[in-house]
């Protein structure tokens, strides 16, 4: 019991010491016990006001937003597909019912129409972060059970958003690269590209007009 006790008392000594003082193996620097690392020296906390009116800030509508609402209403779009590169044209045809949802803060349309000879929904979102500065778009629809999600940012110059993200190639199984682009084209009407990659070859699989009614 006494060496016991003796033991307890050593290891309590060296974690001690082993606390307050940390040498290297060259034994000329010490570490104290309150180890930082670089970023934590670097950033500095934020007060509560701050950090309030950064949350504030980020969960405001603004500009961007204003853009997106422009668009509530109803659309009639006229739909063609390719397949392949210079593959033969599909045409389909829907209407897109668009809304702000959350206070103003994302935007949702509602797809339906036929496609293929078959009833066709979908569901989109379009989304504008104030931290990051870009936008995220995501699609559901009840031809498949992925999602898809890209990242893009508004062309002032161009009028147009360019996005970009990964699908799901239903066939094998692997993910493709896809990029949108959503061209504002005048107050009544909107285009949207698609561009898919297959055999390693970008080519455009997807063009919608949208007219609003």
């Amino acid at each position: 019991m006494k060496n016991l006790y003796l033991t307890l008392l050593i290891l309590t000594g060296c974690f001690t010491s082993c606390k307050k003082e940390i040498k290297t193996e060259s034994g000329n620097e010490k570490v104290t016990d309150t180890i930082k690392t670089k970023e934590q020296a670097i950033e500095q906390p934020l007060d509560s006001a701050a950090q309030m009116k950064a949350w504030a800030e980020y969960a405001t509508p603004g500009n961007a937003h204003k853009l997106m609402a422009d668009e509530t209403g109803t659309w009639n779009c006229d739909m063609t597909f390719w397949s392949e590169p210079n593959g033969k044209p599909e045409k389909a045809s829907s209407t897109a019912n668009i809304k702000m949802i959350l206070g103003g803060r994302y935007q949702e349309a509602n797809y339906s129409g036929t496609m293929m000879g078959q009833p066709f929904q979908g569901k989109s979102t379009l989304a504008y972060n104030n931290a990051s500065k870009e936008y995220t778009t995501t699609f559901i629809d009840n031809m498949g059970t992925g999602m898809m999600v890209a990242v893009g940012k508004f062309d002032e110059k161009t009028k147009s958003m360019e996005f970009k993200g990964d699908m799901v190639n239903p066939v094998n199984g692997k993910k493709t690269p896809y990029r949108e682009i959503y061209t504002i084209v005048d107050p009544k009407t909107r285009k949207m590209e698609m561009f898919d990659v297959k055999n390693g070859e970008e080519y455009k699989s997807m063009e919608i007009i949208m007219k609003k009614k």
